[in-house]
Order: structure tokens, then C-alpha cells, then sequence
């Protein structure tokens, strides 16, 4: 006999259960079937069983013997609970006079009643509707089913009894303050059952419970009775679970949520150990291994190069600390988030660590800072040096290199650029001292960080390198600025060379011009005695100007020379100057005194015209043919000295003005040679006529 076999379900008249015992044509087991009794009676209350049981023993697919034997084992297993036994018999029915004989014969001594009923009889005793379809009844019950959710009710019942002892366990022993080292880890943290998981098995269940007692007192109203017995409703075993169900999840929801309380103080304390634990592991390798590499890194380097392969150690140095700085960063997040969860106990264990990791990556980071500012400090000084030092091999390449100008604007710009080669170099100089200054100061201060360590000695080179250096670049410059002093009075007695140079050149160009102007312009000779004197008064102040400007010349060329000789070198300009300016000076006086000797002669010229060609005038006396004659011979002298040209010293002839002006000057020297002429003709020709006449008045006296 199986468990899906037999059955408590339905209730009798007097509002007992219906045990249903299904028989089979196989060999049944007592043995099981009184365990699967004691099983199904145990769940029932006492109130329940108290008002019996009526037993239906479905025997109509088993043999008497079978019947009669269930029959007698009830007596044994459930005596006073039984009430009535109903064996439904088979429609071929065993021989009556021996079942009823037996049946009767046993009334007594098995202490309930038994009787015989066919199937479709069975309403007699118990209503339909607490009988299943199998006996013609209404009541709907599906027995596997039942038996599933029983099953579950049962794990649940084990899982979380067992459940609850572990939890209450751990959770006295936490209470008790037992260390976690005595205890074994696996249950002292994990339980045997996943306790969400029992609380989800125990709602459904609870939640299916609570769904079947709704649905049947809902059915329960609505069908009737007889005898005072209601229709089918929840049987006690469903009732019952109920309460147990949520006693059982009370209990576990109130251990559970102890628990979760143990094992977050658990999580919390183990999370404060490891915290701790890599707490101090920052904190020894910052003190430790970090702080021996700061203090092996106390040099500036003495160039450019070095203090780069410093920095570059030094960036591997903070590549390191980087790694547990960010260590430092999560662990301060922890400590963060768990003081926000305001644990009283842990408050001041976590502040503590929290300050003392700060105050140690403070430091450790003000250290690195402090470097790398030292560092920087030092690589700007280097390459300020350099740079300065890079400007003074240019200028003193500049200085030492000769001078070989074109001509005084070149001069002047060359001096120009040294003047502003040297205001950079003191501009370098300044931003030199001033970073030397800064990189000391720093290094001053270079002790505080190394944690009392004497570090007088090392420092001490490097402020005596930044000394040296300044030192140095201040003695070369110096240096440039003396030779500078020499070059600029170099270049301004060379400005002054090339100015009297250029000076005499163009006094040779004004004399040139002069003698030009002299020899196209100045050839007018004057219409009379008069403006040939204006002229000649011009002529001389002119040759003033020229004697000027060639004095000022050979003075200028006197300069020259003694600025060569100052300088120690020769001029590129002064060596032909002087011969141009002679030379054309020499073409000058020839063309003045030429000039002269002409206006001279005109004026003389004029004069003796002017006697002979009085206008207005009367003359009481013959003019002598001396006069004519001085007329005569000046006038032609003075042409053919016009068609003359000017034959400088070097041979080189020159005329005065252009045809022309000379054609024009000669006619009118012709004009008057020929006025002249007609007043000799006529006074020869009053003389002859006066002869003439004396010569009648002669023969007439006689």
C-alpha cells in the first residue's frame, strides 16, 4: 500500500474525517499501510481526531482476506479514533453469512462499527458531497496534487526548522561574542540552505494555502447539508499548515534578519581588517621604500641633460607612488562609505586610519611636488644658461670677427645689432640671477621634506654650482661688454671715416657741379661796361664758393687720414678722392681764370666802344685813330677768344656754353665792331670833306 493510495479527505455526519484505504488486486503491505496511517494521522489536530474518523475501506478489487485483515490491523493502528469502517464491497460479493458473522462476531472486541455498502449505498452514511467522484460523490480532490504540495510543506517544514537552528546558532554565538577564528567559516557564514530562497518557498506555499481556504469556504456556502453537516470545506491538515507555515516564517524572517545584521557586521569588520591591512601597506611603503628614493634623489644636475635624465627618473619615481596613490583614492572611498554608514563601534578606528593614511600620502605627495618643482626649477636654470650662454658665443663671434662695412649705414646697423645682442645678454643675465635666486631659495628649503636627514653637504654643491654659473656667465659677460665698448668707438670713428669720406666726395661733386654751371651757364659777357662789371663781381664771389667747398674737401681728406692711421686701415675711397678732387679743382681755376680773362676783355671791350659810340653827345674833337684801332683789335681778340675752347691740364678741351650762347655773345661784340667802324668812316669822311673844303678856302684866299 502507497501514500497516493490512501487518502483523509471529506468529513462525515458528525463532522469527523473520511479516511479513504483503496484496495488493489496486488499483495498489499501492512507494514506500509500502517506506516502511511501513522503518516496521514499525525497531521490532523487532537480537537480533530478527537471527534473519530470514518473509514472507508474501498475493497471491490480485493479479496476478502485482504479486507478482513485492513479491517483488523485499524484496531491496532487508530482504535479509538475510528468510529465507522465502510467497506464498499464488489458487485460479486464474498459469502454474506460469513462476512457479516465475522464482522458481528468482532463488533466488540474491535470497538467501532463495520458494515458492508456498495458503492452507489455509500451516500446512506456520508453525504456526496464529501465524497469523491469514485463513489458518486461531488468532491474534487486530485490526490497527487495534494501529495505535491504536501511534499513541499514538509522541505519547507525541515528546510527551514534546520534553517532556524543554524541561524540561531550563529547568531548566540555572535551575540556571545565568540571570535570568528573559533568557529568554522562555512557555518559560521553560510548556512545549510539558502535562506532567501526557503523565505520564497515558504510565501508560495503560505500564499497556496490562502488560495485553497479561500476557494472552499467560497464552495462550502454554497452547497447544503444533512444533519447539520456543511458541505466540503479545507480539511485540518491544510488549516493547520497555515499557522505553522507563518509561525515558521515569523521565526525564520526574525533569525534571518539577525543574521544578515551578523553578517554585515562580519563583512563590515573583515571589510575594517582588510582596510587596515592595506592601510598599512601604504603607509610602510610610503615611509619605506618611497621616501629612500626621494632621498636618493637630491641632485640638480649640471646641464640640461642631466637635469632631464633626473626628471625622467624622477616621473618613474612618481609612476610608482601613482600606483598607491591610487590605492590611497579607493581605500579613502571605503572609509568614506563606511562612515556615512555611521557604525559608532568602527567611528574613531576609521577616522584614525583615514587621517593617518591622509597625513602620509599628503606628505609623500608634497615631497614629490616639492621635486619636481625643484627639478623644473633647475632644468628652466640650465636652459636659461644655455641660452645665455649661446647669446655670448654669438656676440664675442660677432666681436672678434673684422669689420669690413660697406659704408656708414652699414656701420650704423651693425651697431645697432650689437647694441641690441647686448641688452639681450643682460636680459638673459637678469632672468638668469633671477631663477638662480628662486632654484636657492628652494633649495633652502630642500631639508624640510627629507624627515631631519642632514643634507648640508649635498645641498652645498648644488648652491655652489648655481653660484659658479652665474658667476661665470656674469664674468663673460662683462668681458663682451668691454670689447663692445671697443667695437662701438671702433664703428663711430669708422661712421666718421666714411662720413668725411663721403663728405669729400661730395665736395668733389659740388666742385664738379660748379665747374659744370661755370662752363654751361657763365657765358655772358655783358651788353656794356656795367654789366660786364656785375658779372665780374659774380664771377669772383662764385670762385669764392668754389675755393670753399675745395678747402673743405682737402679737410675732410686731412680727417680721413688721420682716422685711417687711428683705425690701422686703409680707405676704399679716400686714395682717388683726393687726385678727383685736384683734378677737377685745376679744371676749375683754367676755366675761372678763363672766365675772368673774357669778362675782363669785354669789359675793356666796352669801354673803348662806349668812347668811340657816345650817344647823345657831341664830340668837339676827332677821336684818334688809336682808339679805332683799340676797338678793333679788342673786338676781334675778344672773337676769336669765344672760338676758343677751355684746354684743361690733362688736354682736354671744354667749350663755354653752347654754339649759340657764343654765335649770340659774338654778334653782339660784331654789332658794336661794326658800329664802331661806321663812326671811324664817318669822322674820316668829315675829315676828308674838311680837308676838301680848306683846301678850296685856300686858292680863294690866295
Amino acid at each position: 500500500m502507497q501514500l497516493a493510495c490512501v487518502r483523509v479527505r471529506g468529513k462525515d455526519r458528525r463532522s469527523g474525517l473520511i479516511l479513504t484505504i483503496p484496495l488493489c488486486t496486488e499483495q498489499t503491505s501492512m507494514e506500509e499501510l500502517s506506516a502511511t496511517l501513522d503518516y496521514l494521522l499525525s497531521i490532523p489536530s487532537e480537537k480533530c481526531k478527537a471527534r473519530g474518523f470514518t473509514v472507508i475501506v474501498d475493497g471491490r478489487k480485493s479479496p476478502w482476506t485482504v479486507v478482513k485483515t485492513v479491517v483488523l490491523m485499524l484496531q491496532n493502528v487508530i482504535p479509538a479514533e475510528v468510529s465507522l469502517v465502510c467497506v464498499v464491497k464488489p458487485d460479486e460479493f464474498w459469502d454474506k453469512k460469513v462476512t457479516h458473522f465475522c464482522f458481528w462476531k468482532e463488533k466488540d472486541r474491535l470497538g467501532f462499527e463495520v458494515i458492508l455498502v456498495s458503492a452507489n449505498k455509500l451516500t446512506r452514511y456520508i453525504e456526496p458531497c464529501q465524497l469523491t467522484d469514485e463513489f458518486g460523490g461531488s468532491l474534487q480532490y486530485d490526490h497527487m496534487d495534494w501529495v505535491s504540495k504536501r511534499l513541499v510543506f514538509e522541505k519547507f517544514t525541515k528546510e527551514s526548522t534546520s534553517l532556524l537552528d543554524e541561524l540561531a546558532i550563529i547568531n548566540e554565538n555572535e551575540r556571545a561574542g565568540q571570535p570568528d577564528k573559533a568557529r568554522p567559516p562555512d557555518c559560521n557564514v553560510l548556512p545549510s540552505f539558502d535562506p532567501e530562497t526557503v523565505l520564497q518557498t515558504g510565501h508560495e506555499l503560505l500564499s497556496e494555502l490562502q488560495q485553497r481556504r479561500f476557494n472552499g469556504s467560497e464552495g462550502g456556502g454554497g452547497g447544503g447539508g444533512v444533519g447539520g453537516v456543511t458541505a466540503w470545506s479545507p480539511m485540518d491538515d491544510e488549516l493547520l499548515a497555515q499557522p505553522q507555515v507563518m509561525k515558521l516564517l515569523d521565526s525564520l524572517r526574525e533569525q534571518y534578519t539577525k543574521y544578515q545584521e551578523v553578517c554585515r557586521q562580519r563583512s563590515r569588520r573583515s571589510q575594517l581588517e582588510e582596510i587596515q591591512a592595506k592601510v598599512m601597506q601604504v603607509v610602510n611603503w610610503l615611509e619605506g621604500p618611497g621616501t629612500e628614493q626621494l632621498r636618493t634623489q637630491w641632485g640638480i644636475g649640471d646641464s640640461i641633460r642631466a637635469s632631464q635624465a633626473l626628471q625622467l627618473k624622477h616621473e618613474e619615481i612618481e609612476s610608482q607612488h601613482s600606483e598607491w596613490f591610487a590605492v590611497y583614492v579607493e581605500l579613502n572611498q571605503q572609509m568614506a562609505a563606511l562612515l556615512n554608514a555611521g557604525d559608532e563601534d568602527d567611528l574613531a578606528e576609521l577616522k584614525t586610519l583615514q587621517q593617518q593614511l591622509s597625513d602620509v600620502c599628503y606628505r609623500q605627495a608634497s615631497q614629490l611636488e616639492f621635486r619636481q618643482n625643484v627639478l623644473q626649477s633647475a632644468h628652466e636654470f640650465h636652459s636659461t644658461a644655455q641660452d645665455l650662454s649661446q647669446q655670448l658665443d654669438g656676440l664675442l663671434g660677432m666681436l672678434c670677427a673684422d669689420v669690413a662695412p660697406a659704408d656708414g649705414a652699414a656701420i650704423q646697423q651693425t651697431l645697432k645689432h650689437l647694441e641690441e645682442k647686448l641688452k639681450s645678454v643682460e636680459g638673459a643675465l637678469q632672468v638668469l640671477r633671477e631663477k638662480g635666486q628662486g632654484l636657492l631659495d628652494q633649495m633652502s628649503n630642500q631639508s624640510s621634506w627629507f624627515y631631519g636627514k642632514d643634507v648640508p653637504v649635498e645641498n652645498k654643491e648644488n648652491i655652489d654650482h648655481i653660484h659658479s654659473v652665474m658667476e661665470d656667465m656674469q664674468l663673460r659677460k662683462q668681458r663682451c661688454e668691454d670689447m663692445v665698448d671697443v667695437r662701438r668707438l671702433k664703428m663711430l670713428q669708422m661712421v666718421q671715416l666714411f662720413k668725411c669720406e663721403e663728405d669729400a666726395s661730395q665736395a668733389v661733386e659740388w666742385l664738379t657741379e660748379l665747374l659744370d654751371a661755370l662752363l654751361k651757364t657763365h657765358v655772358r659777357l655783358g651788353d656794356d661796361t656795367q654789366e660786364t662789371k656785375v658779372l665780374l663781381e659774380k664771377h669772383r664771389k662764385f670762385v669764392d664758393v668754389a675755393q670753399s667747398t675745395y678747402d673743405y674737401g682737402r679737410q675732410l681728406l686731412q680727417a680721413t687720414v688721420v682716422l685711417c692711421q687711428s683705425l690701422r686701415c686703409t680707405t676704399r675711397s679716400s686714395g682717388d678722392t683726393l687726385p678727383r678732387l685736384n683734378r677737377v679743382w685745376k679744371q676749375f681755376t683754367v676755366t675761372a681764370d678763363e672766365r675772368q680773362h673774357r669778362l675782363e676783355m669785354a669789359s675793356a671791350f666796352h669801354a673803348a666802344a662806349q668812347r668811340v659810340l657816345r650817344e647823345g653827345s657831341e664830340q668837339v674833337e676827332l677821336l684818334d685813330s688809336e682808339v679805332f684801332e683799340e676797338v678793333e683789335t679788342v673786338g676781334k681778340s675778344l672773337l676769336d677768344r669765344l672760338t676758343v675752347p677751355v684746354i684743361f691740364p690733362d688736354g682736354s678741351e671744354q667749350f663755354f656754353g653752347s654754339p649759340g650762347d657764343m654765335a649770340s655773345s659774338a654778334e653782339n661784340i660784331r654789332d658794336k665792331l661794326k658800329l664802331a667802324e661806321d663812326k671811324r668812316l664817318q669822322q674820316e669822311e668829315a675829315e676828308h670833306l674838311e680837308e676838301e673844303a680848306a683846301l678850296e678856302v685856300g686858292p680863294e684866299e690866295s
